[in-house]
């Protein structure tokens, strides 16, 4: 017997905001599927209020309250039976935050669940890898968000270690991360790394999503170290305006696909791995697979 049923996730990050509606298709004696049907992101950026300012604006407040109630519309005419919406970084340290949650429930009927980095690190580690990972290998899986970064040491097909670092996209554009966090990052890279032969990178987010489109590779091919390292130097080259009118990047992806580059590039070297995998996933993918197996709360509509 078939039975489908949608799911949605809400992810609040520091550069923008997602809707995921996936179907959870299950049939008798077979493992469910999950099928992504829909994906809205909205590029609202709240870690560039909340980071310099500790709050969000007012006119960013309101982008958020338009978008909470566009997205329960779409949750509503899709008939999503279940959703989680959580928050990250940004929200996390903004001191407006409850102000607004409670703002949004009002106006649009969805609750939000802010989370700390290490519940962030475990969603995001039990996203569906398996038919993307060798499980006779060791990766290092790496989320480059706007506000932090999100690593997990997956030995054999199991999550061996993980960890945030508030080392982001946003952060960095913004000159405010601290060379001491970068040198914490490296130690524990390194530590965690140093007893596998081989490590291999899996790297998830916006940005090296959009890299590994433009690189034209097939799902499942990895990028090179020196791919990766070649393009980081060919985006220095242009100007912000000639990155989105001569390589065609969105507005707010064209600033921050540098600082994220940075950041694989950087755990690429200090892990020792020569190629990343990109399969296209991340929190969103987590917290619908979590809903699903009641690993975490969630709301019925």
């Amino acid at each position: 017997m078939l039975k489908i049923q949608k799911y949605a996730a809400i992810d609040i990050g520091s550069n923008a905001v997602r809707l995921l509606i996936s179907n959870i298709i299950e049939q008798d004696n077979e493992v469910p599927v999950f099928k992504k049907n829909s994906l809205v992101r909205v590029p609202i950026r709240l870690g560039a209020d909340v980071f310099l300012t500790g709050e969000i604006s007012d006119y960013n407040q309101l982008r958020m309250l338009d978008t909470m109630k566009a997205f329960g519309l779409l949750m509503k005419s899709h008939g999503v039976v279940r959703y989680k919406a959580c928050a990250t970084s940004a929200m996390r340290e903004a001191k407006n935050r409850g102000t607004l949650t409670q703002k949004i429930k009002k106006n649009s009927g969805i609750s939000i669940d802010i989370i700390d980095g290490e519940e962030e690190a475990a969603i995001i580690a039990a996203t569906d890898l398996h038919t993307f990972i060798d499980s006779n290998k060791t990766y290092l899986y790496v989320d480059v968000g706007g506000g932090s970064t999100e690593f997990s040491i997956l030995h054999c097909g199991e999550k061996i270690d993980s960890k945030s670092f508030r080392i982001g996209t946003v952060r960095l554009l913004n000159d405010i991360v601290k060379n001491e966090t970068w040198i914490e990052l490296e130690k524990w890279i390194k530590e965690k790394t140093k007893t596998y032969d081989k490590i291999e990178l899996i790297g998830s987010g916006g940005n090296i999503n959009k890299i590994f489109k433009i690189s034209g590779k097939e799902l499942g091919k990895p990028l090179t170290y020196f791919y990766l390292s070649s393009y980081y130097q060919m985006l220095q080259n242009y100007s912000y305006e000639e990155r989105i009118t001569k390589l065609n990047l969105n507005q707010d992806r064209a600033d921050v696909i540098i600082p994220a580059t940075r950041i694989y590039l950087s755990a690429m070297k200090w892990s020792g791995a020569k190629d990343m995998y990109v399969p296209k996933i991340g929190l969103s993918d987590g917290i619908i697979k979590s809903i699903y197996y009641e690993t975490v709360s969630s709301i019925s509509v």
